[in-house]
């Protein structure tokens, strides 16, 4: 579920990216170019097609970015350092070797 729904959320950024790529600039960045009285305030560019697309990936990255989160916290346990007890050596349950006792030699046999 967490793959599928990142998935998505990189093709909404992917779109949205597009989408805000092919809207036409304002050129009132720092007084540059003067605007012009045609701009995105004006009643019939304030609710073109490229503004709502906007609006609406805006929004479904918003959601898929939250939707992401709260399922990234909800399968991984906080963990620390210093829950965890320290292990010294072999574990508790280990059972030590004990070394065989080495075969005896065999008596040479004779031909």
């Amino acid at each position: 579920m967490e793959t599928v729904l990142l998935v998505i959320h990189i093709m909404i950024a992917v779109f949205l990216i597009a989408v805000v790529l092919l809207q036409r600039s304002e050129g009132g960045a720092l007084g540059i170019g003067g605007g012009g009285g045609g701009g995105a305030m004006s009643s019939r560019g304030a609710a073109n097609l490229l503004t709502r697309t906007t609006a609406g990936l805006a929004g479904a990255f918003m959601l898929t970015s939250v939707l992401l989160a709260i399922i990234s916290g909800t399968h991984s346990e906080p963990t620390s350092i210093l829950d965890t007890p320290a292990t010294t050596g072999a574990p508790e349950n280990a059972v030590p070797a004990v070394p065989e006792k080495p075969a005896e030699p065999s008596a040479p046999v004779s031909e």
